[in-house]
């Protein structure tokens, strides 16, 4: 079968190709990638190229498709496969499959298993760590947006308490407790807030801070208090001294919970200050640098049973609850996108997508059209038309502005 696929050939060379995949064996499975959900860990893979750890080290010579968010349906299964899956079947793919003895992952280091292509083969690897998942929503792009959901379920998951007068771990945030999340106005952050209010563990508070009052504002119509839980947005981007405003964000002036959403040393000194007693910090936030490090308060960790920890991606575990989470309603990914475009787009666009104002960009792999911002529309008949279906649901992504896309948008020629 000829698929079209976004492939790294090294650092900064990403293309956008058309060529034959391998037949499958007994032991893989051919599917169709509907939307690709831009990530971006692709932005930091393209940048390090044979650097990155995940990456194997001729991509000149073996380039992998990249794109490790995606939704689709299977085509093909291999006879060993036969008793797990079925042709027709929406599937979702855990990117981080935690091989034993290697660092490879979904997206960044096969030459035919990744989510920005119009096909794929799922491989042994995905198949043996049981990171295929069947997926019963109404919408390809929920599906697409289920693998950022689960690394916030691994994060939360990750963060851990002591049981009183014991060093017996609680695991997962705090019940009734308080919690911020530091640089959490982007779409991860918005992923986070949404999981905060309806996940299984419910805070008492949650508060989110930020350094653009538009954006600020903007998630104040998406995201109100509910389930009990307070939420508070906080614009410190003219506030010199964060540390005594966000302790009077708190009954008693500092957190038992603190995610951080920025690579930035200053909010990672800011967030050891803020931890309560038994507190958990949580850096979220991937940085591209491998020396990076900032100043802890170490007193803390060992007077106050501070706790410092970190998760890269979440496991198949947390993936399976992300796809209940959505095929239920109890969160609602659709608030985060803010774009659309066709394959043609994703090789550009993941190479800037840092410097493009908004949540998460979806590639819809069979079509072709040029980058669209969900605020601001053409006046083209496709656009006035998306428009309309997008005025139904105040702007949000839908799946009839899905299907429209699915129905009416160019296909990508071959």
């Amino acid at each position: 079968m000829i698929t079209q696929a976004v492939r790294l050939y090294g650092k900064n060379d990403l293309r956008l190709e058309s060529f034959e995949l391998p037949t499958i064996s007994d032991d893989e499975v051919l599917v169709s990638v509907i939307v690709d959900s831009m990530c971006m860990s692709s932005l930091k893979l393209v940048n390090q190229g044979e650097n990155h750890k995940k990456t194997p080290p001729d991509l000149k010579n073996n380039p992998i498709i990249i794109g490790h968010e995606c939704c689709g349906e299977i085509l093909q299964v291999g006879k060993n496969w036969l008793h797990k899956f079925k042709v027709g079947q929406k599937y979702v793919v855990q990117a981080n499959l935690q091989l034993a003895n290697s660092p490879y992952c979904v997206g960044y280091s096969y030459p035919y298993t990744g989510g920005c292509a119009t096909y794929m083969i799922i491989n042994h690897d995905v198949l043996k760590q049981d990171c295929l998942i069947p997926y019963d929503g109404q919408t390809y792009f929920e599906g697409a947006l289920i693998e950022p959901l689960s690394c916030i379920i691994g994060a939360f998951n990750a963060n851990y308490h002591l049981k009183p007068n014991s060093y017996e771990h609680i695991m997962g945030i705090k019940p009734n407790g308080e919690l911020i999340i530091l640089g959490g106005t982007g779409p991860m952050g918005m992923l986070a807030i949404d999981y905060a209010l309806g996940g299984p563990i419910k805070p008492k508070k949650v508060v989110i801070t930020g350094r653009s009052k538009e954006k600020i504002e903007h998630l104040k119509t998406l995201y109100q208090s509910r389930n009990g839980i307070e939420l508070e947005f906080v614009d410190i981007s003219n506030v010199d001294d964060q540390l005594s405003l966000l302790k009077t964000k708190s009954t008693k002036g500092c957190f038992d919970d603190i995610f951080i959403f920025l690579p930035s040393q200053e909010l990672i000194y800011l967030a050891s200050q803020l931890l309560a007693f038994d507190g958990c910090l949580n850096f979220f936030a991937g940085p591209q640098d491998k020396n990076f490090s900032a100043e802890i308060n170490f007193y803390d960790v060992h007077y106050n049973f501070t706790h410092i920890v970190g998760t890269s991606g979440g496991n198949t575990d947390d993936m399976r609850s992300a796809v209940k989470l959505i095929e239920s309603g109890a969160v609602d990914v659709a608030k985060i996108v803010s774009h659309i475009m066709g394959i043609n787009q994703a090789s550009e666009i993941t190479q800037i997508q840092d410097k493009i104002k908004g949540g998460k960009k979806l590639v819809y792999t069979h079509k072709q059209f040029a980058l669209k911002s969900l605020d601001s529309l053409s006046e083209s008949s496709e656009d006035i038309a998306l428009q309309k279906i997008l005025n139904k649901s105040k702007g949000i992504w839908s799946k009839e502005a899905e299907d429209f896309v699915l129905n009416y948008f160019p296909d990508i020629e071959s």
